[in-house]
């Protein structure tokens, strides 16, 4: 079977079975980024599935998954490539050393010291050099500098770079790209021209229990609907951090470690440290919930 995809059911049926639920924004988008070769931004909160999607489409397309992990100061030689400058040295000393002792002579290595031998990939170069089929995940680019998406420009444009030593190197496959940003700053018209847009934002109730029972399929149902309308009224709160999918989950498992069916008042609040990470979230949460006793406590 062909790794692209035949359309957009194909997309929603592989991207569900390698454990992601798309709607219908996600697997148009997606299929539209394969079909015209387009990179995909993905925009949207912390915690709500930006870089899952990402994993879960190598997974649909059984392609490798190249991640560049972007932060503030991030610069070519940690994204594109850069020498090994050690092992030039240990050339270079080798090189002068033969020469005086009538051996190997510099100008015999003087061309090689920027050879292949001598190259250390990046994740951009890795995808773009990567023989099989590749997704290659920009994470958090809203935290890179202008100057760094001028880079990400002229390799999103191409799929190529130029690498002075070497000459231009062009892709051996087209990659699927995501770029994922939580909106820290705005990001250039130059940049967003070039990509699909797609924003996710915090599932809605239903969706977000179809996710719990599809992650914890051991979780009771009644459950699943209790934690996510929690989870749901708390994102209503002005916190520091709202609670993420990802937090939702990790409730969930919790509470089933725990052994508990049903969330009550003191059971919420004697674990809210798992859904909410700053110490005022928690004491604004445990403020805002009122919750009934569980039943076996009538």
């Amino acid at each position: 079977m062909s790794s692209e995809f035949s359309g957009v059911t194909d997309v929603r049926d592989r991207l569900t079975a390698a454990g992601y639920l798309p709607d219908e924004a996600i697997e148009t988008v997606v299929y539209l980024a394969e079909r015209l070769r387009k990179p995909i931004l993905v925009e949207g909160p912390a915690g709500v599935g930006k870089t899952e999607l990402a994993k879960a489409i190598a997974t649909a397309r059984d392609a490798d998954l190249v991640r560049l992990q972007c932060y503030e100061g991030l610069d070519e030689a940690k994204a594109l490539y850069e020498w090994n400058y050690k092992k030039q040295l240990l050339r270079i000393t080798h090189a002068r050393g033969g020469d005086v002792a009538g051996g190997e002579a510099w100008d015999e290595v003087e061309d090689d010291l920027f050879g292949e031998d001598y190259l250390l990939e990046r994740p951009l170069l890795k995808a773009l050099r990567n023989p099989r089929q590749t997704v290659l995940l920009v994470d958090e680019v809203d935290k890179v500098d202008f100057e760094f998406e001028a880079l990400l420009l002229e390799i999103l444009s191409d799929f190529q770079v130029t690498i002075p030593e070497l000459g231009t190197v062009t892709g051996t496959h087209h990659p699927i790209v995501v770029l994922t940003s939580n909106n820290t700053r705005e990001l250039s018209e130059a940049l967003k021209r070039r990509c699909l847009y797609l924003y996710l934002d915090y599932p809605s109730v239903e969706r977000e229990k179809e996710i719990v029972l599809s992650r914890v399929p051991e979780a009771p149902e009644q459950l699943a609907e209790q934690l996510v309308r929690i989870v749901r009224s708390l994102r209503q709160l002005e916190l520091k951090k709202p609670p993420s999918i990802s937090e939702t989950l990790d409730w969930t498992r919790t509470l089933l470690a725990l052994g508990f069916e049903h969330v009550d008042e003191q059971v919420a609040k004697s674990t809210m440290n798992v859904l909410l990470k700053y110490q005022q979230d928690v004491d604004k949460a445990t403020g805002h919930l009122r919750l009934p006793p569980s039943p076996e406590m009538n």
